[in-house]
């Protein structure tokens, strides 16, 4: 099936298109060379477009409709996977998976951000937007998994915690301050990758850890580019929200260089969106290897490199 396209692919989209055309009815040597000829043409293409993605295109990439979410990932990496409910207080945020996971050798806890695919998943996770009993539950999730010496992975994809009021009424801002406070210092390891959107405190509530990872083109900033210009320039448009993005410095490319995360995870060509799988893959293999690394380490070293870690970021003299 060929994605929804996005602004700046569109003659990627007509490639893909007239691909399929020719795949559905392969006879003769000449449609078989033809496949052949576009294939090569579409690799060219998107090995080049992916490869010089302006700050707004990379916000756009990691938006698409089609990348895999954190249920997504649980169904190509987890076993056992056993989702844990609620927060003991309000109720079960859906906006925020967790549970019990096995990641090869190793039991995890796993902690994720779901938006959803379908319009009515969308409504009952609030678009990846989660409550105050959402952070709840997953900072008590978090404590048990360092009751019993289990590493916590945080899956990140969010444009932000819920804005409304009764979130706010209910301690929203607090709940992420006290989520950033112990993740901290939880005396288990903790890995946080951005999969895809990494918006303001919503991303920030889950994302402490002994090793932060992005996606390649997954963003992760203080605000959205929509909020930046509209406090900016008072107005989001076509031309505010990519200066806003370019302004933000939200890439893995900057994040990486600025020591806000340590690790960039390439993504297929053309996008994860294109090929979960092998995007599955690579994140399977980038967490297998900071858990070996990480459990060699006891909880006093590991909470002295992460308190420096965090300490670091904005140091420049």
């Amino acid at each position: 099936m060929v994605p929804r396209p996005l602004p700046f692919e569109q003659d990627i989209h007509e490639l893909e298109q007239q691909l399929v055309r020719l795949e559905t009815t392969a006879e003769g040597a000449d449609v078989q060379e033809s496949i052949r000829r576009i294939r090569r043409e579409l690799a060219i293409l998107k090995r080049e477009r992916y490869a010089n993605l302006s700050a707004w295109e990379t916000v756009l990439v990691a938006r698409h409709e089609d990348r895999p979410q954190t249920l997504d990932y649980i169904e190509m990496i987890f076993d056992e996977f056993a989702e844990l409910h609620g927060d003991r207080a309000i109720g079960d945020d859906r906006a925020i998976r967790t549970g019990f996971a096995r990641l090869g050798d190793f039991k995890v806890m796993l902690v994720g951000h779901q938006k959803g695919h379908t319009t009515p998943e969308r409504l009952q996770c609030f678009y990846g937007c989660a409550h105050p009993e959402g952070y709840r539950k997953a900072l008590g999730k978090m404590r048990l998994a360092a009751k019993y010496g289990i590493p916590v992975v945080c899956l990140i994809d969010t444009p932000g915690a819920y804005p409304g009021i009764g979130a706010e009424e209910r301690g929203q801002s607090q709940l992420i301050a006290t989520s950033i406070l112990e993740m901290s210092r939880l005396p288990t390891p903790i890995i946080c990758v951005v999969i895809g959107e990494g918006g303001s405190g919503g991303a920030l509530g889950i994302g402490v850890g002994d090793r932060v990872a992005m996606l390649q083109h997954a963003y992760y900033s203080v605000i959205s580019p929509e909020g930046c210009a509209g406090i900016l320039w008072k107005v989001a448009t076509e031309v505010t929200k990519p200066k806003a993005a370019g302004a933000l410095r939200l890439t893995s490319g900057d994040l990486l260089e600025l020591g806000v995360i340590d690790h960039v995870l390439p993504e297929p060509i053309g996008g994860a969106h294109r090929a979960p799988r092998e995007m599955a893959n690579t994140v399977k293999t980038y967490l297998g290897r900071q858990l070996r690394e990480l459990l060699r380490q006891g909880p006093e070293e590991l909470l002295g490199a992460r308190y420096s870690k965090f300490r670091e970021m904005g140091v420049y003299a």
